[in-house]
Formats: structure tokens, sequence, C-alpha cells
């Protein structure tokens, strides 16, 4: 999604004038992406409603205080990234392994009901990556999901983290490696060599 910052500005005027319609289209626009964040952070799809929820509940209650030095995309992100750590820090267990649910597949997976194997592959893999996510830390989660995911540059990520651009990088590669060695247990687990 570029950044208009013009049409932004604009958007943002309507909102704090209280325009629901103009609320309904920022809602529009950034939903689906909150909401795909917030699943991957909490993993459970009924918990990442409420949570989407409420972060634009906190948006329409904030937007006052909204001062436009980060892109409006940036400062939902970070909403988004407070709200899931507060719940997170809310769980009894620090650190809740839960795998996806069955069926659930990333959202660009290709269909693959022609092909039984192929399918039953993909779920299977799909199932380790989300496992892996799972297990990491949410401090390497939540830069990797923001950078891959949601394709924030380096500096968008700092600024929604309020972290240096350098820790967001140093997060990344060891965010990366943690996948990457999971993804290297399953292929030698299914005899593939690379």
């Amino acid at each position: 999604m570029k950044h208009d910052a013009t049409a932004e500005a604009a958007l943002v005027s309507a909102c704090r004038r209280r325009d629901d319609a103009a609320f309904g289209r920022l809602i529009d626009l950034y939903q689906a992406r909150i909401y795909g964040f917030v699943k991957r952070m909490v993993h459970d799809a009924e918990d990442a409603q409420d949570l989407t929820q409420e972060v634009f509940i906190r948006a329409y209650q904030g937007l006052d205080r909204f001062d436009g030095r980060a892109s409006l995309r940036t400062w939902l992100f970070r909403i988004a990234t407070n709200l899931c750590i507060d719940r997170s820090r809310r769980q009894t267990n620090a650190l809740e392994i839960v795998p996806p649910e069955e069926g659930e597949e990333w959202d660009n997976t290709p269909d693959h009901r022609w092909d039984p194997e192929a399918a039953m592959l993909s779920s299977e893999f799909n199932d380790v990556v989300e496992t892996a996510l799972a297990q990491m830390s949410e401090k390497l989660r939540v830069v990797l999901l923001l950078h891959d995911r949601e394709d924030m540059a380096y500096e968008e990520i700092a600024a929604t983290m309020s972290l240096p651009v350098g820790t967001v990088k140093s997060r990344l590669f060891l965010a990366r490696e943690s996948l990457q060695k999971s993804l290297k247990q399953y292929m030698g687990a299914q005899g593939v060599q690379s």
C-alpha cells in the first residue's frame, strides 16, 4: 500500500471530526492487515477479532493524540502490537504454543485440491511454519511478521515498536534464523536434500 500523506491527512482530519463514513474507510483500509497480524500473534481467531476491534476502538478514541509523525499504518500497528503484548502478559502461561487450527492455511496458499499429496504436504508445511512462529519469542515474531507479512520497512517497524533500526535488523535476522532452523529440521525429517 503506497503511502499518500495528503490523502491520509484528509482521512485523519475527517475522522477527528467524528465523520463515521471516514472512520469506516479507515477501517476498510486497515482491518484485514491488522487482523492478519494479530491472528498470527495470538493464534486464536476469536481473540484476534476482539483485539482487532479494540485496535480500532483505541484509534477512534485516540485520534486527537495522533500527531502524524509516523504514518497512520505505523500508528495502528503500534496499537495492535501493544495490545498483543498486553494480552500475552495477562496470560497465565508466559509462552502459549498453540498449533494452527485444523484446515487453516496461509492466506495466499494455492489451491492444491486436485493433488491430495501436494495439499497434505502444503498443509503440513504450513503447520510447521505456524508452530515455528508460535515457539519464537514475541519480540522476534513481531518484527518478522511486520517485515515479511506486512511489508513494513525497517524504519517503520522501528517507529511502531519504539526501537532503534539496528535492533529491528538484528531481531529480524534472529527471527529468520530461528524459522530457517525449524524448517531445516522439518525438511530433514521429510528426507529432503537441501
